[in-house]
């Protein structure tokens, strides 16, 4: 998201769209993920029942495609008054949908606004507020990095008494925003730093007219390979405790990483040079936080894991990166493209579509069975079910199916 935004509002601010225009925008986008994090928690089977029944598949089919009317990108050949009739008809059904669902528990629960997807909670938030940041700092990295030490200081300010502490505890709608959500703007604003390096690329050098290639297609394998082994070695070191190994092999394999990539000749080898300087700053800081606030965790989230997961990400990048424009193998990436071009429908589909199926097919109950006899073919059956998604998602893909914010 993070690395989306500068590509995304550039291209607006360069058509011409007034700057005004641009924030309503950004706050339509923010409005729409936040409704968008209420509903899926709705939808989820395992909400509505804690042992969905054909009536519960059946429900969470239907919010699925409810969802296709209120975020599908429509046609532009279409009436103005086609895309109003479809856009109130999903919002319409989606609304009684939720009116008329039951949620277990003391009270016979409806809808409320506090069941909610955290994670598309926390996203609404980070397009706001991090394309608002982006807005303001385009012209300037410093300032950006500012934006940073002040979200840091509000980090460690926030468990001590006083008014940051307060502040964080007083939201005015806590169920779509508080001041601890933020936090993952640590994450997003390096994303944007990566964002707008890949804008001045490919403003300037797509197609590498800049220089001459310096590196040998072994060359550029063995930087995937390389930024495989940080992803991996990290996350085993990590998960197994072996903090002072993880800090030395992360300095080891990123010395190794900018040997690799020492003498680029095109504008695209210079691009992966400076991403890797950037991803191996974030993921030595991360690692030097890692003591702070008892280890890196996801949930409760701590500095290191922002950090370092944001260095993983660059790296990850790097590796997709290398693969399509220097090694031009995109074509064995593109199962992730089709799906990284339609993230909405491939977050939700897993639980409001993929295994609705298979529930109504009672080929979830044969599954569950069969990994319950043998616990490692709970990999093989993730396995399957992430495919099977994934290829759903290409068909949506490939057939100009968009859901949109």
């Amino acid at each position: 998201m993070g690395a989306a935004i500068p590509l995304a509002l550039s291209r607006r601010i360069e058509q011409g769209v007034p700057l005004w225009r641009v924030v309503l925008q950004i706050a339509t986008r923010g409005f729409l993920l936040g409704a968008f994090a209420i509903y899926v928690a709705h939808i989820k089977p395992w909400n509505m029942s804690a042992d969905p029944t054909t009536g519960t598949w059946l429900l969470a089919l239907l919010g699925f495609f409810l969802l296709f009317p209120v975020l599908a990108r429509l046609p532009g050949q279409w009436s103005l008054g086609l895309r109003l009739g479809v856009r109130t008809a999903g919002w319409t059904g989606a609304i009684l949908l939720m009116a008329c669902l039951r949620f277990p528990g003391h009270h016979g629960v409806r809808f409320t606004v506090e069941r909610s997807d955290p994670v598309l909670v926390v996203l609404a938030n980070v397009a706001v507020f991090g394309s608002l940041l982006w807005l303001v700092s385009r012209g300037s990295l410093l300032l950006r990095l500012g934006f940073m030490g002040i979200l840091l200081a509000f980090r460690l300010s926030a468990p001590a008494p006083g008014w940051v502490a307060w502040l964080d505890s007083h939201a005015p709608l806590p169920w779509t925003f508080q001041l601890r959500y933020l936090q993952w703007l640590l994450i997003a604003l390096p994303g944007t730093i990566v964002g707008d390096m890949l804008l001045r690329w490919g403003r300037t050098a797509r197609g590498d007219a800049n220089g001459s290639p310096a590196w040998s297609v072994l060359r550029a394998v063995g930087v995937v390979a390389l930024m495989a082994s940080l992803i991996i070695t990290m996350l085993v070191c990590l998960h197994g405790r072996w903090l002072w190994q993880a800090l030395a092999i992360a300095i080891g394999l990123c010395l190794l990483g900018w040997r690799a990539v020492a003498g680029a000749g095109t504008q695209t080898e210079k691009l992966v040079k400076n991403l890797l300087a950037w991803g191996a700053y974030c993921l030595i800081l991360g690692l030097v936080f890692e003591p702070y606030e008892g280890g890196i965790r996801r949930s409760p989230d701590t500095l290191s894991y922002y950090f370092v997961t944001a260095g993983l990400a660059i790296f990850a990048f790097i590796a997709f990166f290398v693969v399509i424009e220097i090694c031009g193998q995109r074509q064995r990436l593109q199962l992730l493209i089709d799906n990284g071009q339609n993230p909405m429908i491939a977050y939700v589909g897993q639980r409001s579509l993929v295994l609705p199926l298979f529930g109504l097919s009672q080929l979830l109950r044969v599954v569950d069975a069969v990994v319950g006899w043998v616990p490692w073919l709970g990999v093989l059956s993730a396995l399957s079910y992430t495919l099977v998604l994934a290829y759903t998602v290409r068909v949506f893909t490939r057939a100009k199916v968009f859901w949109r914010t």
